[in-house]
C-alpha cells in the first residue's frame, strides 16, 4: 500500500507539474492544455512501457549504464530481433525517441522541432496499434505538434524543454513490476480540471466508480473468456474499464463510438494505463445512431451511460428511413417545440443496444428513473418488448445525485438474453448512500459495503425488507410493465397484542379527547357568532 501511495503521489505530481509548464507559458485553462497534458503524458508512459519491456527481453541493456546510449549502439539486425520479442501491444520506439535522449539534446538549437519530428515520428510507426479510427476509416494521429500551441515562436524551445524536464523526473518502470491497479484514481485526477461546466462538456467522462463497479459485479458474476465488450456512448471508458477489469484484460476484446474526438483520446490513453492496448484499433469515433460503424456486429456484454438528452434534430428525419426501422423498433423521439436539446436521445440508445445484443448478450444501460414508470410512448413499448422477449434480468434504481453533476435521478437496467423471466430483480436503492459535498454540488457516495449489499442481493435474486423484491414477467405485464420496484413492496402493518383492559383504556381516552374537542369548538362557534354581531359599518 505504501509503494502504491508513492507512485500515486509522484503520478499526481507529475500532472500537476506539466499543468504548471502550461500556465507559466500561457497556457493555462487553455482549450490546448487538455491535449498537452494527455499527449504528454501519453509519451511518457509509452516510453517507460518500451523501456521496461526491452529490459524484459534483454538482460544486457537492462544491466547497462546508459540504457539508451546502449539501445543506440544495436545495428538494425539487433534492433530488429529486440522488437520481435516485444510483445506486439507494446509501443516500438528508437533509441533517440526516448525522453533521455531528448533530455540530453535539449541545449541544442531548434530544440522545439527535434521534439515535434520525434513524437510524429512515434505516431507514424506506431499508428496501426495506437491510433483511433474515424467512421469513414481514416486514422488520427498520437500526437499534435505541441511547439505550436505557444504562439511566440521564441519560446517554443523553452516550453519543449521545460515539458522534458518534468518527463525526465520519474520513471513508470516501477511500477509495471507492481499490479498497478489504481489508474482510475490517476485518471480522474488527470481530467478533473477539464470536468466542470465552466469548462466545457465533460461531464459525459464521469460515471461514478461504484455505480461502474455495480453493473460490471452483476454483468459478470461468473468466470468468463474471449468475450467482446461494446459501449456504444463510451466517454473515456469507465464503464468499460470496470467491465474489463471484472472479467479479466486479457479474456476480453474492447469496442467502442463515441462522437468526441476528446472523449476517444481519453479512452485510448485510458485503454493504455490499464493493459488493453490491444483494443485501440477497436475505438471509433463516429456518429453512433446515425453512422454505427458496429451495426453488423455484436458483442456479449454491453454497458453504457447515454447522454438523456441532446439535439439530434439534424438527423432525425433521416432515422424514419426503412434501413433504420430495424434498430428502432419502438419509434423515434419527435422533435419538441420549445427546446430540441432536451431530446431523449438515451431512447436511441437502448434500442441500438437491444440490436447489438449476441445470442447470450447481456447489457447494463443507466437511464433516467422516469423511464421505468412511463405509462405510454416510446418508453412503454420498449419496456413491453423486454418482457414479452424475457431479456429483463433486473432494475436497480440509485440514490438521488449519484451523478454530481446532474440531479437527475437515474436507475440502471440490466439485459440478459438468457435471463429468467420468472425470477426478475427489481430494487430500490434510494435510500442507501451519504451525501457529501463536491465543490458547489452534493453528490451521494455509496460505501463498499452498501454496493455489496445490492450486488449480492441481485446476484442471488433475494427479496430484502425496504430494498428488492424478486417478481414473474406475468406480474409485471399486470402493472402495465412498470420496472418500479415500489409498486411491487408488501404493505406491511406493524401491531402490537394488547389485554381487553388495554384496549378499553384506549378507546376511554380517545373518547376523552373527542368530548373535550367538541367541547373546545362548540365554545369557539360561539365566540365567532357574538363577534359578527358586533360588526358594524362605517362609511
Amino acid at each position: 500500500m505504501t509503494q502504491d501511495l508513492t507512485f500515486i503521489t509522484k503520478t499526481k505530481q507529475l500532472i500537476d507539474n506539466l499543468k504548471s509548464v502550461c500556465a507559466n507559458f500561457g497556457l493555462g485553462n487553455d482549450g490546448n492544455e487538455f491535449k498537452i497534458i494527455t499527449q504528454v503524458f501519453l509519451y511518457k508512459f509509452l516510453n517507460d512501457k518500451f523501456r521496461y519491456e526491452v529490459k524484459k527481453q534483454n538482460p544486457e541493456l537492462a544491466a547497462a549504464d546508459n540504457f539508451t546510449e546502449a539501445l543506440n549502439a544495436l545495428d538494425e539486425e539487433e534492433y530488429q530481433i529486440l522488437l520481435a520479442l516485444l510483445d506486439p501491444n507494446v509501443p516500438r520506439l528508437h533509441g533517440y525517441q526516448l525522453i533521455s535522449h531528448l533530455f540530453n539534446k535539449q541545449s541544442e538549437p531548434d530544440f522545439a522541432k527535434t521534439f515535434d519530428d520525434t513524437l510524429r515520428q512515434i505516431s507514424i510507426e506506431n499508428a496501426d496499434v495506437f491510433s483511433v479510427k474515424a467512421f469513414s476509416g481514416a486514422k488520427d494521429s498520437l500526437f499534435d505538434e505541441l511547439s505550436q500551441f505557444i504562439s511566440d515562436s521564441s519560446q517554443r524551445d523553452a516550453f519543449c524543454r521545460a515539458l522534458i524536464n518534468k518527463l525526465f523526473e520519474f520513471s513508470f518502470e516501477e511500477m509495471f513490476e507492481e499490479k498497478y491497479d489504481f489508474f482510475a484514481t490517476i485518471f480522474e485526477y488527470l481530467i478533473k480540471d477539464y470536468n466542470s461546466d465552466s469548462g466545457g462538456k465533460y461531464a459525459e467522462y464521469y460515471t461514478p466508480h461504484a455505480v461502474a463497479r455495480i453493473m460490471a459485479a452483476i454483468l459478470v458474476p461468473e468466470p468468463v473468456k474471449g468475450v467482446r465488450c461494446y459501449d456504444p456512448s463510451a466517454g473515456s471508458g469507465t464503464l468499460l474499464m470496470s467491465l474489463a477489469h471484472q472479467i479479466g484484460e486479457q479474456n476480453c476484446s474492447i469496442y467502442s463510438e463515441d462522437i468526441s474526438q476528446k472523449s476517444s483520446t481519453m479512452l485510448r490513453l485510458n485503454l493504455v494505463l490499464n493493459g488493453l492496448t490491444h483494443s485501440i484499433p477497436n475505438i471509433i469515433k463516429t456518429n453512433t445512431i446515425a453512422q454505427p460503424y458496429y451495426l453488423t456486429q455484436k458483442f456479449d456484454f454491453i454497458v453504457s451511460n447515454p447522454p438523456f438528452k441532446l439535439d439530434f434534430s439534424d438527423f432525425r428525419d433521416d432515422l424514419e428511413k426503412d434501413s433504420f426501422k430495424d434498430r428502432f423498433f419502438a419509434g423515434i423521439p419527435n422533435v419538441p417545440k420549445a427546446k430540441k436539446e432536451s431530446m431523449a436521445i438515451y431512447l436511441l440508445f437502448i434500442q441500438h443496444i437491444m440490436h447489438s445484443l449476441s445470442e447470450s448478450g447481456r447489457a447494463a444501460i443507466v437511464v433516467p428513473t422516469g423511464f421505468i414508470t412511463a405509462q405510454s410512448g416510446i418508453e412503454k413499448s420498449i419496456r413491453e418488448k423486454l418482457i414479452k422477449q424475457g431479456w429483463l434480468r433486473g432494475v436497480v434504481s440509485m440514490p438521488s445525485n449519484i451523478f454530481a453533476s446532474t440531479g437527475t435521478n437515474v436507475s440502471v437496467l440490466f439485459l440478459d438474453k438468457m435471463a429468467d423471466s420468472e425470477h426478475i430483480v427489481l430494487m430500490d436503492a434510494s435510500k442507501l448512500g451519504q451525501t457529501v459535498k463536491e465543490g458547489k454540488n452534493q453528490r451521494t457516495v455509496l460505501t463498499r459495503e452498501e454496493e455489496s449489499r445490492i450486488i449480492e442481493a441481485f446476484n442471488h435474486q433475494e427479496a430484502v425488507d425496504d430494498l428488492s423484491v424478486v417478481v414473474r414477467k406475468a406480474q409485471i405485464a399486470e402493472k402495465n410493465y412498470s420496472f418500479s420496484a415500489g409498486q411491487y413492496f408488501e404493505v406491511k402493518i406493524d401491531y402490537v397484542d394488547i389485554t381487553v383492559e388495554e384496549f378499553q383504556a384506549k378507546l376511554n381516552g380517545f373518547e376523552e379527547r373527542l368530548v373535550r374537542m367538541f367541547a373546545e369548538g362548540k365554545a369557539l362557534d360561539s365566540e365567532i357568532l357574538v363577534n359578527l354581531k358586533n360588526l358594524k359599518f362605517k362609511a
